[in-house]
């Protein structure tokens, strides 16, 4: 656990999940963590997000300073893709682990840190549609959420709320965690099977 108020970067693209990215960061900043949102874009400009909601990010990643206690990636394929052609993300996300620091993506975002570079022999999970890129590589794994020592990764939009949880406990302690939980009201299953 670090020091208040941890800092976390979240980046995203055009094509970035737009509800794995929300409720990360709503939740992070529920928690009393500084969230700095980055765009790979232009100082500014909005981002499509995979299902068409427009999305202001705080700043352009070329204008982020570090260093971060945490670098979340979040998924949708297209943002995936976009954060894997950056050179300026996979410089950052690289350097961000190398210095033992806590790294985190969830949905199609855990196949970014594989074409980083990054992630061989670990535990991990992912959106299952993007699974096959883990073979041979490390070990996937059908969970919700997947940590292995500082990396935390996830499966999708769904267990978006597990993996914001996951992260502020380890950022904030599980009484925080506990905390901005019990105010969330989260249930169940909404539709079994039918």
């Amino acid at each position: 656990m670090t020091t208040n108020p941890p800092r976390v970067l979240v980046p995203i693209a055009d094509g970035s999940e737009e509800m794995e990215f929300t409720i990360v960061v709503d939740v992070l900043r529920r928690g009393g963590v500084e969230v700095v949102t980055a765009g790979l874009a232009s100082p500014g400009l909005a981002v499509e997000c995979s299902r068409g909601v427009r999305i202001v990010p705080d700043r352009a990643l070329a204008e982020v300073v570090g260093p971060f206690d945490a670098v979340v990636l979040v998924g949708g394929l297209g943002g995936a893709d976009a954060f894997a052609a950056s050179e300026m993300l996979r410089g950052a996300v690289v350097a961000h682990r190398a210095a033992g620091r806590l790294t985190a993506a969830v949905c199609a975002a855990p196949r970014v840190l594989l074409a980083y570079g990054l992630g061989a022999g670990s535990r991990m999970t992912s959106h299952p549609s993007v699974r096959t890129a883990f073979d041979g590589v490390s070990e996937w794994v059908d969970a919700p959420v997947v940590e292995d020592g500082m990396l935390v990764t996830s499966q999708g939009p769904g267990t978006s709320f597990a993996f914001a949880l996951t992260l502020l406990r380890r950022l904030r302690g599980a009484d925080v965690a506990q905390q901005v939980e019990s105010g969330l009201m989260l249930t169940g299953p909404v539709i079994g099977p039918g």
